[in-house]
């Protein structure tokens, strides 16, 4: 099974589980996230259900490709990390 792993920067506003998933797309991988913490939908996707500018992805060493529909692919063997970007200088 799919492994979702998310990044402590998450932490400091809600419990970041690490959900085992049989999706086979990162769209369907999230949604297993949220339905063990909803609150996490509102840290990862917008209000149309987009990727969060401030947001990254990587399935494995790739960074995710589809911010939109997230259809991205997801295996049995997958890592799937889930960060905030950093900003500032």
């Amino acid at each position: 099974m799919a492994q979702l792993v998310f990044t402590q920067q998450l932490a400091r506003f809600t419990s970041v589980p690490q959900v085992e998933t049989a999706a086979t797309t990162l769209r369907a991988g999230l949604e297993s996230a949220f339905a063990v913490n909803p609150l996490l939908r509102g840290y990862v996707l917008d209000e149309q259900g987009h990727l969060r500018e401030n947001v990254v992805i990587f399935i494995g060493a790739r960074r995710c490709s589809e911010r939109v529909l997230l259809d991205d692919p997801i295996g049995p063997a997958s890592t799937v990390y889930i960060l905030q970007a950093l900003s500032g200088g």
